[in-house]
């Protein structure tokens, strides 16, 4: 599971409410007992709940019950209740349904895309790039792995993948393909990936065994093509397939027979729809 910091829960909380809740303060409400259920509004895969519940501990909510992440949730089921002080409630009414909304939004999403490439391509794996809105990358990391799929690249210094701006600093691909070796040497636990935006530039690659061909922004039938002919010639390079790969066209992707899919779509789109239930209790 991923470690979500609790200075990124401060954080969320502090956005939210940098000084006080001025409504529960004037209407003097804080000292009252209430509860709050969070509500699936439709189906979905539950993403965020071990983080809800760090923050309802920090205020002296008690947690009643809740779904961990990765369990699926039908419209109608409950994924946390809890109970407490009202102005504890309402302070982190909202910051905990974004949390839920959007984490279950992505894991959700994930989930299906994960469903529909495997279809088609069971061996095939998905992975999210780090085209990530600034601030919710470790919440979106746990989303992405909720919902079966994997990240990228977390970072620039985890793995080796060399771009055609690399090269246009390098010497060009010939350049790259001559000092291979030496590279492989320097890298010796490390893959090192190449992307390449031609069939030609890709066959290149394949001939000097290169450990993993990101095909970027291949129309279908050159996909198919490069596909085929760099597994003819080095059945051990792994392809990976990038660049506008969404919901609409991912089962026509994933048939093309790539190890992996490289997408940046499944941060991006409608939240999950979760009702947040507060009552009194008397």
């Amino acid at each position: 599971m991923v470690n979500i910091n609790d200075s990124v829960l401060e954080r969320f909380i502090d956005e939210d409410v940098p000084y006080i809740d001025l409504t529960s303060h004037i209407l003097g409400i804080e000292e009252q007992s209430g509860s709050i259920s969070y509500i699936a509004r439709e189906n979905i895969c539950v993403c965020g709940t071990e983080e809800v519940k760090k923050i309802f501990d920090k205020y002296d909510l008690e947690v009643l019950n809740y779904k961990r992440s990765g369990t699926f949730l039908k419209k109608g089921e409950v994924l946390l209740q809890a109970k407490g002080r009202a102005d504890a409630l309402h302070l982190v009414w909202k910051v905990c349904v974004n949390i839920l909304e959007n984490a279950s939004g992505v894991a959700t999403r994930v989930q299906k895309f994960v469903e529909s490439a495997k279809d088609v391509n069971p061996k095939v794996e998905i992975v999210t790039t780090r085209k990530i809105f600034p601030g919710t990358k470790q919440l979106a990391t746990k989303a992405v792995l909720v919902g079966g799929a994997y990240p990228h690249r977390l970072g620039l210094g985890e793995s080796i993948l060399v771009f055609e701006e690399h090269l246009r600093f390098y010497g060009g691909l010939d350049k790259f393909i001559d000092n291979l070796k030496e590279l492989k040497q320097k890298a010796c636990e490390k893959m090192i990936a190449v992307e390449a935006h031609n069939i030609e530039d890709a066959l290149k690659l394949a001939k000097a065994n290169v450990d993993i061909i990101q095909l970027d922004k291949f129309s279908i039938e050159d996909l198919k093509t490069a596909v085929k002919q760099i597994k003819e010639i080095s059945p051990n390079t792994r392809i990976s397939a990038a660049g506008g790969i969404n919901m609409q066209n991912v089962k026509e992707i994933s048939a093309c027979g790539a190890d992996l899919l490289v997408t940046s779509s499944l941060y991006f789109g409608k939240p999950a729809d979760i009702k947040a239930d507060i009552q009194l209790l008397r």
